[in-house]
């Protein structure tokens, strides 16, 4: 073997020979317990996608629903099975990540069984945090670390409706897919544990307060000190054996083909008539608190007066109004969906949570499964858990006041049955109310627990005490690990990076012990000495990548305040050394292995810059792509990963409270289905950028940018985890996005930040008939960047119904599209892409079948409900967009890209991908102009994605969230021409525009200012195209008019026809 090589910037010194195994640990005691290695079985073998795999009967269900219910469920089992099958969303079967053991300094995952897993925010003002703060300066303790406790907790009940391993399928639902029921994984809701997430941009004067409340325990724990997050957060409902009865059969569409009928795509121009009704959600009383010296109201009176539906007749509502498809074309609106209500009395609407950070497919709960299952749509979460807030009440008290049984934290829907006791709105127990409850910090009064900033605030975040820690709160720790091949010098990402690292050195989240480290890889990996006392930094290489060790593991990673110099010498130095480097290859795999190893005693971020495929050692792959397979219309190959080294490594990290994100930059294949597991797992972010070149490509240069100043800027939390509660006979049984499932419902994420979006599936075990309000609780519990520990509780409450046509009125069809979007990017890795077309075709022909089954007039036509009246062209664009659509040439990257997308992104940001905006902006005005600040936004009509919309004579913006593009017409006026893009004709717009030039005048500063307000809008910076019509670029605007016919997908209209065509079967 070489002998390994100190290279100091220039000067080749001899190193010591490797050490052992026994020198891999630091030689000082480390400042955290370091972890032994994990057991045999945490390196079982993984399915090919986040517990997913290609093994699964096809005619699983579409949609999720009790244990018992025929064709869309899975019977029950009261045995916990050996080798369940694992039922994924959309349907798909596969055997779960065998996961018996994982110890890390945290938690241990429980035996039970696995729960089914998946497979951005402009930055803002800080956050206006209204602190409450009632305890006195209390003595500083140091909190030894716990030793992880590998059994459950004791006294955990299982959870009821525990599925078993088989599958009913669906005579009459062949090959459409239906949603997925996961096996052994009913998890209760109220056995979920508390979580929190937190925000990084306090004052100091806030920090110093934080400090006060460092002790806050929970009310009435009698239990010893915990040593798992288990035990932090148990609590169960009891077995119930209610089932509903199962539904009936019915029809399903065939495969969704692309045989066209020969039709014009025309409508009929006269709209139906229509009689004009009032809504019928009326008679809520706002509930208000009843004086203490009135008597206080039973739960069941409660529930009636704050709004729930039960009982109410079924009348004709907006969201129930008939819309016959096929005769009104204009059914988008002209401005963007509002958030739907949930008819609930004013007072609880109030308080409730807002839908930008929870918000559920259904705003009117189906009171049994049954219902559910007759409206075939699917019961979900959308959550966006840790976005940037501007107003966050953060809490400081020796008390956080929880549910003694399901562990729910106080919120504005529990029920105080009088001052000393309150009953939990999840699991309806009664608590006492502590003593320290009583008095309300906003009013500085006694005698008012119902006051309290916990119980006037859906989202809350409290300042954590000892009792949440398994050891001190880390510190940040920031490890960049840099591709320097030839291929990553010839892009000039390098330059890049450095400089913007430069620039928000000061700004990185961290307090006075933020720690950092940087590795570079091309065929051999280096690392750099940054130890505090050397005058320039030291390069260290190893070049035998089969065994990777650390050459001197007490100097990798440095305090950023006290090396701060030595870190800027190296980043002006860095683009320079690899500037006339020869080497092609690509150890990214042995480069991770050392940032785990670096890593593992803190845990932190690692940020791994990539640019080709690797070539060299562990996780090398091979070239699987065939670009004259990109427009087949047969189905799409190698959408999951090629090796499991990838997940495995991310796993171990996720252990370790370390979170991987990726960035390619890439002109090649570089299979980002494989290395895209590394950030899945551990829950990272993935950031992809085609053909990135700092000269050829300015929109990505400019894109790479901006995005890396957020990323390094914006706020983060560490070593996480999240769990959601909800009311008692709900369960959830499949979680999206990028995580690690530690146990059965608890979310492992060793960061969090605000860009990230995840989605849940549920089912209802048990009726909702007791009750008319459900809830739904997502706590999460993280370390902010200051080192402090916080809990973010979030609290949603929907009123249950027990009629079906409230639940088509309640119907949230942007959410019910994100939902099947993460369910049918499943399906199509575990299945086949034509399986998840066909599920999200069915999936339409489903609920406007049993919306027209509760309709006594039959008007002819395709019709739906209001609520509805967006599912189909929803649906369409999705088949059309990146990440499902076949016959339309697609890179494989680009497509894996955009199925990570809607996988982890927030529900705003998927709406976009999927249904782009069209404005007209060659006529801005300031007429219904927003008012923003000192500044005027203007505010265009929305158009139908359709090339009838577009004259030669203006200029389009189309919004497709991650791009924008700038669509001229050829006669488009010389005046806009000439004052929003600075050119004298339209011949004389570049090909390669993208930036609008500063111009002193109206309609330059309208143009500039509505673009600003929609990128400012979002985390990812979108890149704007300028396309001329006579342009070759053209054609990547037109595909996103999504209601337009191309040689591979239907038009709108087409698809109207077809859907109805399959109804009538």
């Amino acid at each position: 073997m070489m002998q390994p090589k100190r290279r100091l910037l220039g000067l080749t010194v001899p190193l010591a020979p490797p050490p052992s195994s026994a020198h891999h640990a630091p030689q000082h005691p480390p400042p955290f317990k370091q972890l032994t290695s994990y057991p045999a079985p945490y390196y079982a073998p993984y399915p090919a996608s986040q517990g997913l795999a290609a093994t699964a009967a096809l005619s699983a269900p579409l949609y999720p629903s009790a244990p018992g219910a025929n064709q869309y469920s899975t019977p029950r089992s009261s045995q916990a099975p050996q080798a369940q099958l694992y039922q994924g969303p959309l349907g798909i079967g596969a055997p779960p990540a065998a996961v018996s053991a994982a110890p890390c300094t945290y938690a241990t995952p429980s035996s039970g069984p696995q729960v089914a897993v998946n497979g951005q925010v402009s930055a803002v003002s800080p956050p206006v945090l209204q602190h409450y703060d009632q305890t006195q300066p209390v003595v500083t303790q140091s909190y030894k670390a716990l030793e992880p406790n590998t059994g459950d907790c004791a006294g955990e009940r299982p959870p009821s409706g525990t599925p078993s391993n088989s599958v009913h399928s669906s005579p009459g639902h062949h090959p459409g897919p239906q949603y997925g029921y996961v096996a052994n994984s009913g998890v209760r809701s109220s056995t979920a544990a508390p979580s929190s997430s937190s925000s990084d941009d306090e004052d100091d004067e806030e920090e110093d307060d934080e400090e006060a409340g460092a002790d806050s325990s929970t009310t009435g724990s009698s239990s010893p000190v915990p040593n798992n997050y288990e035990s932090l957060e148990d609590g169960s409902y009891p077995d119930s054996s209610s089932l509903p009865p199962p539904p009936p059969s019915s029809k399903v569409a065939p495969p969704f083909g692309y045989s066209y009928p020969n039709l014009h795509p025309a409508y009929q121009q006269k709209a139906p008539s229509r009689t004009d009704t009032t809504p019928s959600y009326g008679g809520c009383n706002p509930p208000g608190y009843q004086p203490f010296s009135q008597p206080f109201p039973s739960m069941s009176q409660l529930s009636t007066t704050l709004g729930g539906l039960s009982g109410v007749p079924e009348l004709q509502v907006e969201g129930l109004r008939p819309v016959n498809l096929l005769q009104e074309r204009n059914i988008l609106p002209p401005s963007p969906l509002p958030n739907p209500e949930p008819n609930l009395s004013a007072d609880l609407r109030k308080v409730n949570c807002s839908p930008d950070t929870f918000r559920c497919t259904l705003t009117n709960i189906p009171q049994t499964q049954a219902l559910l299952n007759k409206a075939k749509l699917p019961l979900g979460l959308l959550l966006h858990p840790f976005r940037d807030l501007t107003q966050l009440p953060v809490i400081t008290s020796n008390t956080i006041v929880r549910c003694r049984s399901c562990r729910t934290y106080i919120n504005p829907f529990v029920t105080f049955l009088d001052q000393r006791r309150w009953k939990c709105n999840l699991c309806y127990r009664v608590n006492d109310v502590p003593d320290e409850f009583m008095y309300n910090p906003v009013t500085r009064s006694y005698g008012e627990p119902h006051k309290r900033p916990e119980v006037q605030n859906s989202t809350v975040e409290f300042i954590a005490s000892s009792d949440y820690m398994l050891r001190p709160p880390q510190p940040a720790v920031y490890l960049f690990v840099l591709d320097v091949s030839h291929s990553a010098v010839e892009t000039g990402y390098l330059t890049i990076f450095c400089q913007s690292l430069l620039d928000n050195l000061d700004k990185l989240p961290g307090d006075t012990r933020t720690r950092v480290g940087f590795v570079t890889f091309d065929s051999t990996i280096h690392f750099y000495n940054l130890q505090e006392g050397l005058s320039q930094p030291q390069m260290l290489v190893v070049s035998d990548i089969e065994d990777i060790f650390l050459p001197t593991p007490d100097s990798l990673l440095v305090n950023l305040k006290e090396s701060r110099e030595l870190v800027k010498d190296l980043l002006s130095s860095l683009p320079g050394m690899f500037t006339h480097t020869r080497e092609t290859h690509s150890s990214l795999g042995p480069a991770l292995q050392a940032a785990f190893k670096l890593m593992s005693p803190t845990g932190g971020r690692v940020s791994v810059f990539q640019t080709q495929l690797p070539t060299l050692g562990a996780g090398l792959l091979q070239s699987r792509e065939d670009p004259n397979l990109r427009s087949s219309t047969k189905g799409v190959q190698h959408l999951g990963p090629a090796t499991d080294f990838y997940k495995k490594l991310a796993l171990d990290c996720s252990g370790q409270q370390i979170a991987v994100d990726l960035f390619l930059l890439t002109s090649q294949y570089s299979d980002l289905a494989s290395l895209a597991c590394v950030a899945k797992y551990s829950a990272g972010s993935i950031y992809y950028y085609p053909s990135f070149h700092h000269v050829h490509n300015l929109p990505q240069l400019e894109k790479f940018q901006k995005d890396l100043q957020r990323y390094l800027t914006r706020k983060i939390g560490f070593e996480a985890v999240m769990r959601i509660r909800c009311t008692k006979g709900l369960s959830i049984h499949t979680f999206h996005g990028n995580f690690f499932v530690r146990s059965t419902d608890l979310l492992s994420l060793a960061n969090v930040n605000p860009d990230s979006g995840f989605a849940v599936q549920m089912s209802i075990d048990e009726s909702l008939a007791d009750t008319s309000l459900a809830c739904f609780q997502a706590a999460l519990l993280y370390t902010s960047s200051k080192g402090k520990r916080r809990i973010r509780v979030h609290t949603l409450c929907l009123p249950v119904v027990s009629q079906l046509s409230d639940v088509f009125a309640g119907a949230d069809i942007q959410a019910v599209t994100c939902l099947l979007a993460n369910m049918a990017i499943d399906r199509s890795v575990s299945s086949s892409l034509s399986d998840a077309r066909d599920a999200l075709v069915n999936a339409v022909v489903d609920s406007l079948s049993a919306y027209r089954g509760t309709s006594n007039l039959q008007p002819a036509g395709l019709v739906a409900p209001s609520a509805l009246r967006l599912f189909p062209l929803y649906v369409l664009a999705l088949l059309k967009q990146k990440a499902l659509r076949t016959g339309t040439s697609t890179r494989l990257d680009d497509r894996v890209f955009a199925m990570c997308e809607f996988k982890s992104q927030p529900l705003q940001h998927v709406m976009r991908l999927v249904h782009p905006n069209l404005y007209r902006v060659d006529d801005l005005s300031d007429q219904g102009a927003l008012h923003l600040n000192d500044r005027m936004v203007p505010q265009p009509q929305l158009l139908q994605l359709t090339a009838e919309k577009l004259t030669r004579e203006g200029a389009f913006l189309m919004d497709c969230g991650n791009l924008l593009y700038l669509w001229v017409g050829k006669s488009c006026s010389e005046s806009f021409i000439r004052d929003v893009l600075g050119c004298p004709n339209h011949s004389s717009i570049p090909q390669n525009m993208s930036q609008i030039p500063e111009q002193d005048n109206p309609p330059s500063a309208r143009m500039r200012t509505f673009l600003s307000w929609l990128q400012e809008l979002r985390s990812f910076w979108p890149v704007l195209h300028v396309v001329k019509d006579d342009a070759s670029a053209k054609t990547s605007f037109f595909q996103h008019l999504v209601e337009d016919r191309t040689e591979s997908a239907f038009s709108y209209y087409e698809f109207l026809l077809h859907i109805q065509q399959q109804m009538s079967k």
